[in-house]
């Protein structure tokens, strides 16, 4: 089980470390509803599988339980802060002797997504690996500077996703792929949004989680030893 810590900063998140030795970093991006036990299992479950994962609180504290709520938390993001609290994840783990290596991972889930690959490109010395499942960007302030990407990206995306439609998946794709990116898409067949999120009944699919948890988890391991 993983604890809460301070961060540098007013922000705080939540670590998981390996029970045994030190494991490569992996810097863990909520969903709009925020740092809720969901994330915080998963931080658990990276653990379990050998790596040292940490989610920033980048709410600070708020969490929301309804998506009207969980929205207008997403908006009202400011997204210098939210850089900030994932930069200052990077540089705990990249500091933590539970860490191995130099070079830190991350994934990121729905609005986690989309910060994922935005930390990746503000950070590309750092980020040796990111993995997007159904990634939003909402705010045009935030769209990524695919030329200052290095890190090869994975991603997971839902055929019946009206936030992050097929379309969408090919033209993030595309435009990764004519910036000369590394990329390796996977579309699930028959499954909507938040497929991967096991705490939403009418959302959650075991076949396609499980499928992409174990790519996550290959994906990882190759590009972060």
């Amino acid at each position: 089980m993983g604890e809460q810590i301070d961060l540098e900063g007013n922000e705080r998140g939540y670590l998981a470390t390996p029970e045994q030795g030190a494991g490569p970093g992996l810097v863990v991006i909520q969903e709009y509803w925020g740092l809720v036990p969901h994330i915080e299992d998963l931080c658990d479950r990276f653990a379990a599988e050998g790596f040292t994962a940490l989610a920033p609180d980048l709410f600070r504290g708020e969490t929301a339980s309804e998506p009207d709520e969980a929205g207008k938390l997403m908006m009202a993001l400011n997204l210098a802060q939210a850089a900030r609290d994932m930069g200052s994840a990077v540089d705990h783990l990249r500091g933590s002797p539970d860490v191995r290596g130099d070079g830190v991972g991350v994934v990121g889930f729905c609005m986690g997504g989309g910060l994922a690959l935005m930390l990746a490109t503000q950070r590309p010395q750092d980020i040796d690996a990111c993995v997007v499942f159904y990634g939003l960007i909402p705010w045009e302030s935030a769209q990524p500077d695919w030329t200052k990407l290095d890190a090869p990206v994975q991603g997971h995306f839902a055929e019946d996703d009206d936030l992050f439609s097929p379309d969408k998946m090919r033209e993030l794709e595309a435009s990764l792929g004519d910036a000369g990116k590394e990329t390796d898409f996977h579309l699930y067949a028959g499954v909507g949004h938040a497929f991967f999120n096991d705490t939403r009944p009418e959302a959650y699919d075991a076949s396609a989680a499980s499928l992409a948890w174990t790519r996550t988890l290959e994906f990882l391991r190759a590009k972060l030893g």
